[in-house]
């Protein structure tokens, strides 16, 4: 039987991602060879204390819950977009937890990024200089004609990501707004056809045995196979792209997305983030709470900042006078000057 939710934000890792139904006919892939996905050692070796802790603790609201479930029954990218601090990279780790999809590969943007960028990586000159050691040194194991071309190619994280693996992988495509203005109809039909071609390895698969090469992957020193040079999924990836509204994006690449608009937490949510990092909230953590909140309307604050003032102020002994200070300085408004001095 099908199963939704998928995901439930429960935080309580489980198999549900097994029970998922079939994808849209317009959705369906049928990649190989299939690969098995990483384990959960794997998975607690690749991520930071840091990420751990977010993954573990991530509060999840009933809207994410649904458009979650929504895009990965869909087979469909999520653009997360809302201010800063309100979790959206936090939400690729924490669905990857719970659902057990391995460790969450990671794309970060910059204006510099490009396709290539995200699907692999090649160094022609460290072929070169191979080739000629290999010249100049006959007899030994290696090859001059470009059947060694797979020992200087990495796939980067999308490319990985749509890998022929028989579970999802989860990718995180952060802050995609400050991507160049191509970028993300670049993107649109590697997304759409879950599939691209290594040009490189095209070329060079007549030297290889059945044409299959073996290639390093994102975030492992383990090699995958490539037959042909081509990569085809067969579990679309659960990929989830942040953006901070900070630009419009094409309609054609809005309508291959779900997209969940995240807002800054009111007083329930934030008192349920600050219980699942630092404990049930006393009586001077709701204070700065209520003082959060009523600041948020003249300016972007993110939660990370209350959740550090509430940290000092619990594990420090400073008088209240200079709590109050500190928080103040703690909670600046992000990307502008503070338009009012003080809480």
């Amino acid at each position: 039987m099908p199963l939704w939710p998928v995901y439930t934000g429960t935080k309580e890792p489980h198999d549900g991602v097994d029970r998922l139904p079939p994808p849209p006919p317009w959705r369906a892939f049928d990649g190989g060879p299939v690969l098995d996905p990483p384990d959960e050692a794997a998975d607690t070796a690749a991520l930071s204390p840091d990420r751990t802790h977010r993954a573990a603790t991530y509060q999840a609201t009933p809207q994410t819950v649904q458009l979650v479930n929504a895009a990965l029954y869909l087979r469909r990218p999520l653009l997360v977009t809302g201010p800063p601090g309100t979790g959206k990279s936090s939400l690729a780790y924490a669905v990857a937890r719970e659902l057990r999809l391995g460790p969450v590969l990671r794309w970060n943007i910059t204006s510099r990024s490009t396709l290539h960028d995200g699907l692999y990586q090649y160094d022609p000159l460290s072929r070169l200089y191979a080739a000629r050691q290999s010249a100049d040194r006959p007899g030994e194991a290696g090859e001059v004609d470009g059947a060694g071309i797979e020992h200087h190619l990495r796939l980067g994280p999308l490319g990985t990501a749509l890998l022929p693996y028989a579970r999802p992988r989860a990718l995180l495509i952060d802050e995609i707004d400050k991507s160049d203005l191509d970028l993300p109809n670049d993107l649109l039909n590697v997304l759409e056809e879950g599939q691209y071609e290594i040009p490189e390895l095209v070329r060079s698969a007549r030297h290889l045995p059945d044409g299959r090469a073996e290639v390093m992957a994102d975030g492992t020193d383990e090699r995958v196979p490539v037959v042909r040079g081509r990569v085809r999924c067969r579990s679309f990836p659960f990929v989830v792209l942040t953006s901070n509204g900070e630009r419009e994006f094409p309609p054609a690449f809005l309508r291959r997305c779900v997209t969940l608009r995240l807002r800054q937490p009111d007083d329930r949510h934030l008192a349920e983030i600050v219980r699942a990092h630092l404990g049930e909230p006393d009586a001077y953590a709701r204070s700065l709470i209520d003082r959060f909140l009523s600041r948020v309307g003249a300016g972007d604050l993110a939660t990370d900042q209350l959740l550090n003032a509430i940290y000092l102020a619990r594990s420090s002994e400073l008088a209240a006078d200079s709590l109050d200070e500190l928080a103040e300085r703690l909670m600046p408004y992000l990307g502008q000057a503070s338009p009012a001095d003080g809480f």
